[in-house]
């Protein structure tokens, strides 16, 4: 099972035991729908790609994940959002494109796959420019199937005819490690935030009066 698999099926658990709720209800989404989100994406890479000329889709590995990124864009909360979502997307693909220039030409050289490496990068760059936990996925997802296409034509361009297969094993992983961990790291540093904001603003006494308090007085 790739890693992309792993880290859905520990989504899932996490969503059917409740853990997730709050990452949810900031996704627009019900713990019902993610977990079906889950299923298509599970099982719809054992579906056959559908090939149109030199591109193979998947429908599991791609057109799910993108109709996912396409519903959270659709219901951010502001335009302003919507906006840092795309130019937070175009940014992240154009970094992990630049990154793999930067990679030994031999994977072998390389202490971790390149395909990990490429979501770890694309899930910190989609925190840092999404914001918010949907900016940070769609940033994280259509980041790296940018950079992917990217890929690509550059190789067709040069005359190296070599098919894209969107939503591949590795690029799904890559997905699927980036779109996730921008969501964590949006969360992990949100809840922080609040925390702090409510360490420095104490609660106020409340305005009921205390009989008991002011007898002792």
């Amino acid at each position: 099972m790739s890693i992309g698999m792993v880290l859905l099926t520990v989504v899932a658990v996490l969503v059917f035991f409740g853990v997730a709720q709050r990452v949810l209800d900031k996704l627009y989404l019900s713990d019902r729908a993610a977990l079906v989100l889950i299923a298509l994406m599970f099982f719809g890479t054992l579906i056959p790609n559908v090939q149109i000329g030199n591109v193979s889709v998947s429908i599991g590995g791609a057109v799910i994940p993108f109709g996912v990124c396409v519903y959270l864009l659709v219901r951010a909360g502001t335009a302003k959002e919507r906006v840092r979502a795309v130019l937070g997307a175009l940014i992240t693909a154009g970094i992990i494109y630049a990154l793999s220039h930067f990679l030994p030409d031999e994977p072998e050289r390389m202490l971790i796959d390149p395909m990990y490496l490429y979501g770890l990068a694309g899930g910190v760059v989609a925190y840092v420019l999404g914001r918010s936990r949907r900016g940070a996925f769609f940033c994280g997802v259509v980041g790296v199937m940018l950079a992917d296409i990217a890929v690509a034509v550059v190789n067709w361009s040069q005359g190296i005819n070599q098919p894209l297969v969107l939503g591949g094993a590795g690029v799904f992983d890559a997905m699927m490690i980036s779109g996730i961990l921008g969501v964590l790291l949006s969360e992990l540093v949100g809840e922080v935030l609040e925390r702090m904001a409510r360490g420095t603003n104490p609660p106020r006494e409340s305005a009921v009066s205390n009989p008991v308090r002011q007898k002792e007085k």
